[in-house]
């Protein structure tokens, strides 16, 4: 699992012009992109690292303070860019797979206490954010290995 946190002081998320999500106070946006070896155990460990990243102010995580968490599906994380200039999307798991594995995610923060938000999974998303800082944080569960 691939995810990108983005420190945000207002966040939010539109399909078709209509609001489907957004941060009601400051906290984090997550982009989550899935591959195909990834499982539930895996998500669950990068949703408690996500929780409990102390990123925000006076180095407090998302879990200390209850910063809400918008999360975001995002396949085109696991793009391969190496040749041409087209990318590759083989890294990223189909969404029969992945789909389940992002509403996993996105449960397990809220049985570690998060408020969750999220997109829709597979439309096409306007996010918008305007992050803190800005802080930006990658988390790739292959570098756990």
């Amino acid at each position: 699992m691939r995810v990108v946190v983005q420190r945000a002081v207002e966040g939010s998320v539109r399909v078709d012009g209509r609001l489907v999500g957004e941060l009601p106070s400051p906290g984090l946006v997550i982009l989550a992109g899935i591959t195909h070896d990834d499982t539930p155990a895996v998500v669950e460990k990068v949703a408690s690292k996500v929780w409990g990243l102390r990123i925000l102010a006076d180095e407090k995580s998302a879990s200390d303070v209850g910063a809400p968490l918008l999360v975001i599906s995002q396949f085109t994380l696991y793009a391969g860019t190496r040749k041409g200039r087209r990318p590759t999307w083989s890294a990223a798991a189909p969404g029969p797979v992945s789909e389940p594995l992002i509403d996993h995610f996105a449960e397990h923060l809220r049985t570690l206490g998060a408020h969750v938000e999220t997109g829709i999974f597979g439309a096409d998303m306007k996010v918008c954010l305007t992050n803190d800082g800005p802080v930006t944080i990658i988390i790739d569960s292959d570098t756990w290995r």
